[in-house]
């Protein structure tokens, strides 16, 4: 019995997003013949989302949805096999990545980033009840909603099941990627520290205009805004109070991203007195920093393609630098991840990781 993450990953991820692929391509046949719950279809206010597709004529989408998904099963699965000629495999990688950015970057909205952040809540609202008048969780993860989630989902399988693809044709270790007739030891720590300090401070700078104006409004002032939008949040119960939420969790966010370049990032510092001297996990660091970076993409994307943008330039066009946020955020976080990185327990190449060798930034 392997334990997935660690050993079995590389030869299962692409037949689950083989697995994936075939789902949808039954669903786009399903919605093509006229069924139910096609997702992109009309729905109220309520219901709708910011996804590119949303309000999509089924009568093009669905038959679309079903042929790009039976031909992602073929190619997830000739991926998985390591089948195809070198042409072939090119065109192959090509379509996985595009896949993958198209699923986790382009179609979704701001879903993924409102469920990471809002995550504990939902929790307690599944036992509590949903407070307001909404009937229940139901009303805020509808079908609609759900359906960005599966798709981000099926993103991911096929950025790692490409990314397996990818290493296999390089002749590289499917589980780090590196190559045996490689040589050099690639960059310095001082280098990768470097450049992760570049991208930490533009990660911190990007979110800067978000998180005034949420303050601004919480504090009476209507920067970006009309005096009469910010009376009505004055009047509707709570909705200052969750902007204000999320700005101090993007503040929050930007000291735990300090921690990508600092050597508390490595070594767990004395105020964390039952772990303090001991190594930091990179998981720990890289899984929920990684998740971060991909969906800011997609929320500030939302913003930008949004016909009303030019409404108050502090409602969406302040979201609109998360995109660089995601960049930024995702290159410090790689950064950090090729410093801390060990000898691969699987092709033995590489030099154990150094905790705590990190200069304070």
């Amino acid at each position: 019995m392997c334990s997935w993450l660690k050993n079995c990953w590389p030869d299962r991820v692409g037949y689950l997003a083989a697995g994936w692929s075939a789902m949808y391509a039954v669903l786009g046949l399903f919605w093509t013949a006229g069924g139910a719950g096609f997702p992109f279809g009309p729905v109220g206010d309520d219901r709708k989302t910011g996804s590119i597709l949303e309000g999509a004529p089924v009568e093009v989408t669905g038959p679309l949805i079903a042929l790009l998904g039976l031909l992602g099963t073929v190619v997830a699965v000739a991926m998985a096999r390591g089948a195809g000629s070198r042409r072939q495999a090119t065109a192959m990688i090509a379509f996985g990545w595009t896949a993958a950015a198209a699923l986790t970057l382009l179609i979704p909205d701001y879903t993924m980033i409102a469920l990471v952040a809002f995550a504990p809540l939902l929790l307690v609202f599944t036992f509590t009840g949903v407070p307001g008048p909404q009937g229940g969780i139901n009303d805020i993860l509808y079908w609609h909603r759900n359906n960005l989630i599966l798709l981000f989902v099926g993103g991911l399988l096929w950025a790692a099941a490409t990314l397996v693809h990818q290493r296999r044709r390089r002749m590289a270790c499917l589980h780090c990627g590196r190559r045996h007739a490689a040589t050099g030891d690639g960059p310095s720590r001082q280098d990768l520290l470097r450049w992760g300090r570049r991208a930490v401070v533009v990660a911190l700078l990007a979110p800067l205009p978000y998180e005034i104006t949420r303050l601004a409004w919480f504090f009476g002032y209507p920067m970006g805004i009309s005096r009469d939008f910010l009376t009505m949040m004055q009047d509707s119960n709570g909705m200052l109070w969750i902007g204000l939420g999320l700005a101090i969790a993007s503040m929050l966010g930007g000291v735990l991203t300090h921690g990508l370049v600092s050597r508390w990032g490595e070594v767990y510092p004395r105020w964390i007195w039952f772990k303090a001297g001991k190594p930091v996990p990179p998981a720990l660091a890289i899984i929920p920093a990684s998740l971060v970076a991909v969906v800011l993409i997609p929320s500030g994307l939302m913003m930008l393609w949004d016909p009303a943008i030019h409404e108050g330039w502090g409602l969406r066009l302040v979201s609109v630098p998360w995109i660089v946020w995601g960049v930024a955020l995702g290159a410090a976080t790689y950064a950090y991840h090729l410093r801390r990185r060990g000898a691969c327990r699987h092709c033995g190449q590489g030099v154990p990781a150094a905790a705590g060798r990190t200069v304070d930034a």
